[in-house]
């Protein structure tokens, strides 16, 4: 499963934010503690779907998130040893731009782009500390073996040492193949895509429509234009006030604000992005489902991800564009029109793809 942490300081809403897009009941409550909740992947194609087919279950995409109280402001410090940060994905950071008096920040002010720095530069610093330990233990390491994998290894942290010395965050640096998966082992984290949550005033509220309004009021557009960072503003008291209301109330009450979804769905959406996923899709009278695959993979890769059998016995890939489905209305409508197409192992699979899958059993 997916898997994005949740980090902050105190007093941004961060907790708050977790259980309404989770399905966890409680939150954590000490420093120290983690809570784990899982979100639906909102996907409208689904819904509409299972309106067409009526299955006996239907089942979204989902992702894993985890909410942890880090012990004062050396919270990226203390995420260096929980599995469940050094193991997630991506980081999705809550950073508080709303003004309430009853909730003093800890600092003593409110400013968005410092914080977003500050959690940055504890991000930044803890990797520092990972990787100066790992040279340190090379060292002895290639006295007694200079193999050239070690060698590599080496050059690559050297790189990333210099780049965090610099204030940058590994992130920044674009690492790919080979590289990325050597730095795989150490966890580091500001490696991992960083998506910003910015949590606006009530006041602000009509800055959340829009990623750039949110910027210019919160001065964060120079921090939002790094690489490998996003952002989805919003404003947690008024998603409050949305989870409590009536479907249709909601969806009212978020025209009227001119944005067309809620915040959590936008934060929820923009994870599974970050994270370079998208979704195939599966259909019929038992279930419709949406299978979550990496951008890029392959009809037998996609069909892995049902079952290794599936894998295995691969034949074809039945395919049909989600677009030309419902332009049609069935299967059959779309085989007539030759839109219904066979395809082989190779195939790069399309977001929004329904599959069926021809398998040897």
């Amino acid at each position: 499963m997916l898997h994005a942490a949740l980090i902050g300081f105190p007093s941004t809403g961060k907790s708050t934010l977790f259980q309404l897009m989770t399905s966890a009941k409680d939150a954590p409550r000490g420093k120290g503690d983690t809570a784990i909740g899982i979100s639906k992947v909102p996907d409208e194609r689904l819904s509409k779907l299972t309106a067409i087919f009526n299955p006996k279950k239907t089942v979204p995409a989902t992702i894993e998130f985890t909410d942890m109280i880090a012990p004062g402001r050396s919270g990226a410090a203390a995420l260096v040893d929980v599995a469940g940060y050094k193991n997630a994905d991506a980081l999705v950071h809550v950073v508080r731009a709303f003004r309430d008096p009853s909730v003093p920040h800890p600092a003593g002010s409110v400013d968005p782009a410092r914080d977003a720095q500050a959690m940055e530069d504890e991000l930044i610093l803890a990797d520092l500390g990972v990787v100066e330990r790992r040279l340190e233990r090379m060292e002895k390491d290639l006295k007694k073996n200079k193999s050239a994998e070690l060698e590599k290894e080496r050059e690559l942290l050297l790189k990333c040492k210099a780049a965090l010395e610099n204030g940058q965050p590994l992130r920044a640096l674009g690492l790919a193949g080979e590289d990325l998966r050597r730095l795989r082992g150490f966890q580091l984290l500001s490696a991992k895509p960083l998506l910003v949550v910015i949590n606006l005033d009530e006041a602000d509220a009509e800055a959340a429509a829009s990623v750039e309004r949110a910027a210019d009021v919160t001065g964060m557009k120079a921090f939002l234009s790094r690489e490998g960072t996003r952002a989805v503003p919003l404003c947690a008291k008024i998603e409050l006030e949305i989870a409590a209301l009536e479907p249709a109330d909601a969806d009212a009450f978020l025209e009227d604000m001119g944005l067309g979804e809620s915040g959590l769905d936008r934060v929820i959406r923009a994870s599974y992005d970050l994270l370079g996923y998208m979704s195939f899709l599966t259909v019929g009278e038992d279930e419709c489902r949406a299978w979550s695959i990496r951008r890029g993979s392959s009809a037998l890769e996609a069909a892995g991800e049902i079952h290794s059998d599936i894998q295995r016995g691969f034949i074809r890939a039945e395919v049909v564009a989600y677009d030309a489905f419902m332009a049609r209305g069935s299967m059959a409508a779309c085989r007539d029109a030759g839109e219904l197409r066979l395809e082989g192992k190779d195939y790069v699979v399309q977001d929004g793809d329904i599959i069926n899958f021809r398998h040897a059993t």
